[in-house]
């Protein structure tokens, strides 16, 4: 496949020439979850840096003939980009604008549509053209997981950890799966994990976390403070009854004594 050279002297079309959309939805509302938690978690983990860009549902640009339509393959659910400018301003990713980069790291959410392309002609794309390091295949509703590393031009499976995660020596972390809610669905998410095997939470996470954490102390200050008021009111009636039983007992010794 012919790649384009971003120092030839013809000047391809660019991205605001190339299409950017086919107006397709991704598979289901948990594939668009999965990827959104996927870029926003690793995003807020590297807020200080801009040295990277991380892609989803984007077409990616790296051909002549693909530019030309000769060529099917729009762009990976989710792809990382090293050495690159993180903040510019992309509707696709168009490689001959991008200094001939190409993904660095690309995961692909597998869906029964999907599969057979993703391990197929996809994979061969990623590896043998685009020269992608990391490739992973995860099916959000069944958990199936698998990644492939490039080694010597060929793609081989990644060995889980002692964890269970699959590492990612470029950019030291691993990606494996762990339970949790995210925007209120719950289930088994594919997540990074840092060297010690602690999810990489978003912002949002946390920020939710917190409002949790917040909500579950007012509500126990709320039990604690309806116990205090029961055994409050325990008392007083503990204390009704001792001055009413200490009054009996002075009526009938008045009556024993013949006071009465």
């Amino acid at each position: 496949m012919d790649l384009i050279d971003p120092y030839r002297p013809e000047v391809p079309p660019g991205q605001d020439e190339l299409p950017f959309s086919d107006g397709e939805p991704m598979e289901s509302y948990r594939h668009v979850l999965q990827m959104q938690l996927l870029m926003e978690s690793l995003a807020d983990a590297w807020s200080e840096r801009d040295d990277y860009f991380i892609g989803g549902n984007m077409f990616v640009y790296f051909s002549e003939p693909q530019a030309r339509g000769e060529v099917k393959v729009r762009g990976p659910d989710v792809f990382v980009v090293l050495g690159t400018e993180r903040h510019k301003r992309r509707k696709s990713w168009v490689a001959w604008q991008e200094e001939g980069k190409l993904p660095d790291i690309v995961i692909e959410l597998l869906s029964p549509s999907t599969a057979s392309i993703d391990r197929g002609e996809k994979k061969r794309i990623y590896g043998q053209s685009w020269r992608t390091g990391h490739y992973f295949l995860f099916d959000p509703h069944t958990g199936e997981l698998e990644g492939h590393r490039l080694v010597n031009g060929k793609y081989e499976p990644i060995v889980p950890d002692a964890r269970g995660d699959l590492p990612v020596e470029s950019i030291g972390l691993a990606l494996g799966l762990r339970d949790g809610t995210f925007q209120n669905e719950g289930g088994r998410w594919l997540r990074w994990t840092d060297p010690e095997g602690a999810t990489i939470t978003s912002g949002a996470e946390r920020a939710d976390g917190a409002q949790r954490t917040a909500r579950a102390a007012t509500e126990a200050a709320r039990t604690a403070t309806e116990a205090a008021r029961a055994a409050t009111e325990e008392a007083r009636a503990a204390t009704e009854r001792a001055i009413a039983a200490e009054r009996r007992i002075a009526e009938l010794e008045a009556k024993l004594r013949g006071d009465g």
